[in-house]
């Protein structure tokens, strides 16, 4: 009797270990950065969670430049920490190529991977199969205070030039009260400030490398960049402007402090939300400035989630993405918080519907600029390398954080900028000569 009590008890206890292998917990890791959009969708995970209750969500959360470290240091590595990636439309099919991804090839039947603006999408997808799925897409455009152009009896074109521009933001600004022209990013790395001057150098005919893939960063169009930039920013720009980033910028500019933003199209919805913008009811937009070559100031981003190849949780972070990336999460998000809050720039349904272009008057300018991005011949003059605001190549990412520590230092006043460039330069040959590019 007393063996069959004890077979009884160890048969149950079978049970139970059964049951809570078939009910236990899977959590994935999510690494994210912390702009406004990704912030929102912590909050709204739950809808997810509920959806999931077996899978629960860690979230590691990070500023723009330590991000990117991390991410780029795990996955080189195989270090394994994260489950979900946010990466860049420079890094997926750069990593996608090296094995480093996972394909996202079913997203499920309704995900509509048709649906995904063609421009986004091909950005994302290496040997005709997509490796990350886009949350939100970009380019950039100038954001202003209409106020204040209209007190200073400006008129902002639609298609502004860098001339305008300047002249424009040192007319409306008034340092004693804090109120600044134009604020651009400072902040060094090579998706934070060089982003805007890559761009920026793009519409002024500078190229980082020629067709054989020597440094062009001591050439007078780089110069010309530089110093129209540093001494704009020194005239009309924000005290300490060599570490503000776009989230800095941001709040500058909701804190009705700047005339003129220059930077991410994603900001629209912030810039014009009233419970976030003391200028929501007063801010304009136009498409990035040129400077009559053919080529404007604006670039192809989006962020993105993708599954590192290491990870032992590949169901579970397919369907978060599926969940993140969806139509049907963009509806929840406008039912929560409005349409003109929902992640643009990744769907064309989002475009073609009447509740969306009437909520957002960003919206038409936003697929503008989008569409007018040309990653594929960025530069006036012919050049080996794609990318609007980057150049496609692994070695970019050393590069462009160098060479943007150095522009931070002229505008900080700490070097000058015949310094920087020069720096920069030997800097980009010393690494082009040690990737084999050149001799």
């Amino acid at each position: 009797m007393y063996r069959r009590i004890l077979s009884l008890f160890a048969i149950a206890g079978m049970l139970l270990a059964t049951c809570s292998v078939l009910h236990a917990e899977t959590t994935i890791t999510i690494a994210t950065v912390n702009n406004g959009d990704m912030i929102r969708m912590q909050k709204l995970a739950d809808d997810f969670t509920s959806k999931n209750p077996d899978i629960k969500l860690d979230w590691v959360t990070l500023e723009e430049n330590v991000l990117r470290q991390r991410v780029t240091t795990d996955i080189a590595t195989k270090g394994g920490q994260y489950d979900v990636m946010t990466i860049g439309n420079y890094e997926a099919p750069i990593w996608a190529e090296r094995g480093w991804l996972l394909p996202l090839t079913d997203l499920g039947a309704d995900y509509d991977v048709d649906d995904l603006l063609p421009s986004i999408r091909s950005a994302l997808t290496y040997d005709g199969t997509l490796y990350a799925a886009p949350f939100y897409g970009e380019s950039a455009m100038v954001m202003y205070r209409t106020d204040l152009f209209k007190k200073a009896g400006l008129e902002m074109p639609k298609e502004p030039t860098w001339t305008f521009i300047g002249d424009a933001a040192r007319k409306i600004t008034d340092k004693d009260n804090e109120i600044y022209g134009i604020c651009l990013r400072g902040k060094a790395g090579w998706g934070e400030n060089m982003a805007l001057l890559t761009a920026m150098a793009d519409s002024f005919g500078a190229k980082w490398f020629d067709m054989n893939w020597q440094p062009q960063l001591d050439s007078q169009a780089w110069k010309d960049t530089l110093t129209y930039y540093v001494d704009l920013m020194k005239d009309a720009g924000p005290v300490g402007a060599s570490s503000n980033g776009f989230n800095e910028n941001l709040a500058l500019f909701q804190s009705g402090k700047c005339g003129m933003w220059i930077d991410a199209t994603v900001a629209a919805s912030f810039v014009t939300n009233p419970k976030e913008s003391q200028v929501a009811d007063e801010v304009g937009f136009a498409l990035a400035p040129d400077n009559g070559l053919g080529k404007r100031t604006n670039w192809l981003w989006s962020w993105n989630l993708a599954i590192p190849a290491g990870t032992k949780k590949e169901e579970a972070a397919k369907k978060f993405i599926a969940w993140a990336t969806s139509k049907d999460y963009l509806k929840m998000v406008a039912e929560k918080e409005g349409w003109a809050n929902v992640p643009p720039g990744t769907r064309t349904s989002l475009y073609e519907n009447p509740k969306y272009q009437e909520a957002a008057p960003f919206a038409q300018m936003t697929l503008e600029s989008i569409n007018s991005a040309d990653p594929m011949n960025p530069t006036v003059d012919k050049v080996p390398y794609v990318g609007a605001q980057f150049v496609a190549i692994p070695e970019f990412q050393s590069i462009g954080t160098a060479v943007g520590q150095q522009f931070s230092a002229a505008l900080a006043g700490s070097i000058s900028v015949d310094q920087a460039l020069e720096n920069s330069q030997r800097f980009a040959e010393r690494e082009m000569k040690k990737a084999g590019y050149i001799k």
